[in-house]
């Protein structure tokens, strides 16, 4: 199995030089936020530097876990640091949520050897957000061909960016294979009030919603919002129960330490929102959401009593109280759930690209994307007109 696509030139190589670090703790905070966030971008709490430190300093993403940190950097001619892609060298392919087993799989059949790969993500998040932090396209583009060559030169498989921008994605040569998937985001024109938002669903979404909310209610349950200051290291071992339960259940071995949340808290207090359900004055269940300048990402959810519709409450309608509150235009509540639609979330594209060294591989990969992106979209356009919103006709829409 030694069939391996040939390494392009370099792109701009008389312009940078590139290099790869073993933590993010070797390039300067400053230096990476101003990379992640310029002025004017919104602001994406997952690539921040305190972000990825956590999952560092957590041992949540170590070589021990399978996430191997190894940075990619770019610098310009004088030495100055102008990109930075967040790499890890993974072992397997857990805690990505774009799923390429099967081409594991595959590849092991014919005597290949999937692992280890490259994925330049953020682990454990399935939101979109950018991967090669610089200004240009001409360094994102320096940048992805980097990640090729490192790729290439350290005897990985492939490399992979998931839930990147689609313009990133529009950027990358013909060696980087476009994939498609769907998540459900809710958005908000400028709503003042959650009935403001009902009533713009058709009868039967907007009555089912009221049931569900009251159904939480009638059931003693009370949701507190926590966040900057608020939060306490007793809320995190309360929610950290939550998290291990839904881990253990879901994929066995919780992604996330103890250690994590409290590095998290430490560091970005500020961009943290802890939803807390109490019944009879004890929390029952919880949900963590992240907020970025422009959206509320909801991220993890536990419980340890069950409540009939207390997931919807806490995880989808309590994100959505917040979002009006505050403003933000959407609520990105993560992985697939096509549930999400009758409750106002609605199918919106992400994007990943990958290279796999092998040329093989490739065009049987390449061969299956293309018809996935296809039913992909098809299956974009079916749920969107399966949206929950009233119809609009010749002047009057259904009864509120």
């Amino acid at each position: 199995m030694t069939q391996v696509a040939s390494s392009p030139t370099p792109i701009v190589s008389n312009l940078y030089t590139t290099n790869t670090v073993a933590s993010i703790a070797s390039v300067a905070a400053a230096q990476w936020d101003a990379l992640a966030h310029p002025a004017g971008s919104e602001f994406n709490p997952f690539v921040a530097h305190a972000f990825l430190l956590a999952l560092e300093g957590s041992d949540s993403a170590s070589a021990g876990t399978g996430w191997q940190p190894c940075h990619v950097t770019l610098r310009d001619a004088a030495g100055g640091l102008v990109g930075v892609a967040p790499c890890y060298r993974k072992s397997h392919s857990l805690g990505e949520y774009v799923f390429d087993q099967a081409w594991a799989e595959a590849f092991g059949r014919v005597g290949g050897r999937y692992y280890p790969k490259l994925q330049v993500c953020v682990p454990f998040v399935p939101a979109t957000g950018p991967r090669l932090l610089a200004a240009t396209a001409v360094r994102r583009a320096a940048l992805l061909q980097a990640v090729r060559d490192h790729c290439l030169a350290s005897g990985a498989s492939s490399a992979h960016l998931t839930f990147v921008p689609a313009q990133h994605a529009s950027e990358a040569d013909a060696g980087w294979l476009a994939r498609t998937d769907l998540q459900f985001h809710w958005h908000n024109p400028g709503y003042a009030s959650f009935e403001q938002f009902l009533a713009e669903l058709s009868h039967s979404k907007r009555k089912q919603i009221r049931r569900e909310r009251a159904s939480v209610a009638a059931a003693g349950v009370t949701i507190q919002w926590l966040s900057g200051a608020e939060l306490r290291e007793h809320h995190w071992d309360t929610f950290f129960a939550f998290y291990q339960d839904t881990g253990a259940r879901k994929w066995g071995r919780p992604y996330l330490t103890r250690a994590f949340f409290s590095l998290l808290s430490a560091a970005m207090a500020e961009h943290v929102v802890l939803m807390l359900a109490y019944r009879d004055s004890q929390p029952i269940a919880g949900a963590l959401n992240l907020r970025g300048s422009h959206a509320l990402f909801g991220r993890h959810w536990g419980a340890i009593e069950h409540v009939p519709n207390l997931h919807f409450e806490a995880c989808y309608y309590q994100a959505l109280d917040y979002a009006i509150a505050h403003k933000l235009p959407r609520v990105e509540a993560g992985a697939q759930g096509p549930h999400k639609l009758a409750r106002g979330y609605l199918p919106v594209a992400t994007h990943s690209l990958h290279f796999l060294a092998h040329q093989g591989l490739a065009a049987a990969v390449a061969e299956y994307l293309h018809h996935e992106r296809s039913q992909v979209a098809v299956e974009q356009a079916v749920l969107a007109d399966r949206a929950p919103f009233r119809a609009v006709t010749a002047g009057h829409a259904d009864e509120p």
